[in-house]
């Protein structure tokens, strides 16, 4: 019997059943203090079909820019968590997250990190995660300052950004995410 590792392996099918329930998708509660955003896209493979098996993590700030974390020396004073999950329809690869807008988040240098959330995807076939971040783009002046969205190649940068798009009442950001290809969205090392 060898010391090596335990193999990776690739995720079933099925994972998403036990780990997606509903209303997983709702991040903030009614009582959290913020502006109301929906988030919704597609998730799509390199042939640019939809990921019907996808399952999305989503930790943010509140709108105060602070996280529901213990290592937060200001964490929110509402019931806000910042955390939600979400699998992709079956039928359409499409998700959709109800939570506020977050607000800029101090960077680790001293400078402020423009309102972002992070995501975490998961699907069948995959070994291993991908990270990413969604921007908005009605905070262009903040996202031109932010210095993650700096490190990213100018050309790349677009895959990042959240569109302000039409809602029923809510406002709504459009963030479709693409594995490879020429507009895959960037994705980051954990």
């Amino acid at each position: 019997m060898g010391n090596g590792q335990t193999p990776s392996q690739t995720v079933g099918p099925y994972f998403t059943m036990r780990l997606a329930g509903e209303g997983g998708n709702v991040v903030a509660t009614p009582d959290a203090d913020g502006q109301r955003i929906r988030i919704e896209g597609v998730v799509y493979d390199g042939d640019r079909k939809p990921i019907e098996d996808a399952f999305i993590e989503l930790w943010q700030a509140n709108a105060a820019g602070r996280y529901a974390h213990p290592l937060d020396a200001v964490s929110p004073s509402d019931d806000f968590t910042g955390f939600g999950r979400c699998a992709t329809d079956f039928h359409t690869g499409g998700y959709s997250f109800l939570t506020v807008k977050p607000g800029p988040v101090p960077h680790p240098d001293g400078s402020w990190q423009a309102p972002h959330v992070s995501l975490i995807i998961q699907s069948r076939g995959m070994l291993n995660a991908s990270f990413t971040r969604i921007y908005f783009s009605d905070c262009a002046d903040q996202n031109a300052t932010d210095t993650v969205l700096a490190s990213v190649p100018e050309d790349r940068r677009s895959t990042l950004i959240g569109t302000l798009a039409d809602g029923d009442g809510v406002a709504t950001y459009r963030f479709d995410i693409r594995f490879q290809g020429a507009d895959e969205t960037v994705f980051f090392d954990a």
